[in-house]
C-alpha cells in the first residue's frame, strides 16, 4: 500500500512558506516603512508594532513547520536508513533550520531591546541616527544582518526541500538504494 505525506508536506511546507515570506516582508517592507510620515522618535516604534503583531503568526508557522518536519522524518526512517544521501542532506537541513531558529530567536530579543528603549530616534527600523543610545545602536546594527539572515536560512531551507523531492523519485531511489547496497569501487 503506497504511503503519503500530505499532511506532513503541508504543514512543514506551509509553516516554512510564512517563516521565509514574514521574514523577508521584513526587509523589504515593514523596516523601511517606519520612515514613512513619523519622526525619528516614532519610528522604531512603527516598526516595533508590526514586528510584535507578526510574532505570535511567526511562532505559530514555525512550530508548524517543525511539526510536519517531524512527521516527515519518521514517516521516512527506511530511506533515511537506506537510500544514499538522503541522511545527509537531513541533517544539512536539520543544521540550516537550527541556524534560522536561532536567528530567528535572537532577532526577537534584540527586537524586545529595542522596544523597551521606548521612542528613541533612529533613521529607520534597522539603522541607528546619531543621537540613537549605543545599547540601541548595537541592536539595530545586529539586526540589520539577521533581517538579511533568516531569509537566507529559510530560503536555504526551501532549496534542501526541492532537493530531497527530487531523491524521492523512483529513479533516485533506485539509484541510493544501489549505491548504499554496492559500494563505489565494485559499482564502477
Amino acid at each position: 500500500m503506497a504511503q503519503t505525506n500530505t499532511v506532513a508536506r503541508s504543514l512543514h511546507d506551509l509553516g516554512l512558506a510564512a517563516w521565509f515570506g514574514g521574514s523577508l516582508m521584513g526587509v523589504v517592507g515593514v523596516n523601511k516603512s517606519a520612515t514613512a510620515g513619523t519622526s525619528r522618535d516614532q519610528r522604531a516604534r512603527v516598526a516595533d508594532a508590526a514586528w510584535a503583531a507578526w510574532t505570535p503568526i511567526n511562532a505559530a508557522a514555525i512550530a508548524v513547520h517543525t511539526v510536519g518536519g517531524a512527521m516527515l522524518v519518521a514517516n521516512n526512517k527506511g530511506r533515511l536508513a537506506g537510500q544514499r544521501g538522503v541522511l545527509a542532506w537531513t541533517i544539512g537541513k536539520g543544521a540550516l533550520t537550527l541556524c534560522a531558529l536561532g536567528a530567528t530567536g535572537y532577532s526577537r530579543i534584540l527586537g524586545q531591546k529595542i522596544m523597551n528603549a521606548g521612542d528613541v530616534p533612529v533613521e529607520d527600523a534597522v539603522t541607528p541616527a546619531y543621537e540613537t543610545p549605543p545599547e540601541v545602536a548595537t541592536a539595530q546594527r545586529q539586526l540589520k544582518v539577521l533581517q538579511y539572515a533568516i531569509p537566507a536560512l529559510t530560503g536555504g531551507i526551501l532549496i534542501a526541500s526541492a532537493r530531497m523531492g527530487e531523491q524521492q523519485r523512483p529513479a533516485s531511489v533506485a539509484q541510493g538504494l544501489l549505491k548504499r547496497l554496492v559500494p563505489d569501487k565494485l559499482a564502477a
